[in-house]
C-alpha cells in the first residue's frame, strides 16, 4: 500500500466537511463542459502536437495557474490594510478555484487519454483519486479488488457503478482529512504579514500541483501515440476559440 495511504478511521462528512465535499462536486460540475476546450487550448500554438506533447502543456498550464491563484491571494492577503477576516474569505474563495482548475486538469488528461466519463461518480473518482495521490489510489485498488497500475484507465472501463460508490464514500472522507488539513495551513501562512504569504501561498500550490501531476501520470500511464476519435475529429484549434 502507499506511503501515505490512511489507516484507521476517517471522519464522516459532515459540516465543515461536507461543505469540502460540496465545493467538490460544485467545481467538478463547473469544469466538466471545459475540458475539450481546456485540450483545445493546450494544442492552440502547436495544433501537430501529439498527445504527449499535449499532456506535459496542461500540467505546465496547470501548475502556473495554481501557483499563480496561491501567490495571489497570499499577496493580496499582506497588502496593507487588509484584514484577517478580508484575508480568511479570500483563501475561502480561492480554495473553490483550486478545486476548479484540478477537476479541470483531472479530466483533461483523462480526455487526452481516449476516456471520455460521462457519469458523475467516475469524475469524482478521477479528480478525487488524483488529488489524494498514493492514498487515493491505495483506496481505489483495495475497494475494486483490482491490482496494477493506471488505475485511471480501470475506473472508466471496467470498475461497476456501485463499487464506484463505496470508493468515492471512503474516497471523500480521506479528502476531507488531507485536503482539509493541507487547505487550513496554507490559509493561516496566507494572513502572514510582510508578504510571506505571497510565498507560501504560491509554494504551498505548486506543492499540490506537482504531487497532482505526478498522480495523474500513474492514474493514466504513458501518454497515447495518436489521439483518440473523439478528439481527433474535435474542430481544430483557433484563435477565435480563446477570444
Amino acid at each position: 500500500m502507499a506511503a501515505d495511504a490512511f489507516d484507521g478511521p476517517v471522519p464522516a462528512a459532515t459540516g465543515p466537511g461536507q461543505r469540502v465535499l460540496d465545493l467538490l462536486n460544485k467545481a467538478i460540475d463547473l469544469q466538466s463542459p471545459l475540458v475539450r476546450k481546456n485540450i483545445t487550448r493546450a494544442r492552440q500554438r502547436n495544433p501537430e502536437a501529439t498527445p504527449a506533447q499535449v499532456i506535459r502543456n496542461l500540467e505546465r498550464m496547470y501548475v502556473s495557474a495554481l501557483t499563480g491563484t496561491g501567490a495571489a491571494v497570499g499577496g493580496a492577503a499582506a497588502a496593507p490594510g487588509v484584514g484577517t477576516g478580508v484575508a480568511l474569505a479570500l483563501s475561502a474563495g480561492e480554495a473553490l478555484s483550486s478545486l476548479e482548475l484540478s477537476a479541470l486538469f483531472a479530466l483533461s488528461i483523462a480526455e487526452v487519454h481516449g476516456i471520455p466519463i460521462d457519469e458523475l461518480e467516475r469524475r469524482r473518482t478521477i479528480v478525487m483519486g488524483i488529488m489524494l495521490g498514493g492514498s487515493g489510489s491505495a483506496t481505489i485498488g483495495k475497494v475494486a479488488e483490482r491490482t496494477g497500475q493506471h488505475w485511471g484507465r480501470q475506473v472508466a472501463a471496467k470498475v461497476p457503478a456501485e463499487t464506484l460508490r463505496q470508493i468515492n464514500k471512503l474516497l471523500g472522507r480521506h479528502f476531507i482529512t488531507k485536503y482539509g488539513t493541507k487547505q487550513g495551513i496554507i490559509v493561516i501562512g496566507r494572513v502572514a504579514p510582510f508578504g510571506i504569504g505571497a510565498l507560501i501561498g504560491g509554494g504551498a500550490n505548486a506543492v499540490l500541483a506537482s504531487l497532482a501531476v505526478q498522480a495523474s501520470r500513474r492514474a493514466f500511464g504513458p501518454a497515447p501515440t495518436s489521439w483518440p476519435t473523439l478528439i481527433d475529429n474535435a474542430p481544430p484549434p483557433s484563435e477565435e476559440s480563446h477570444r
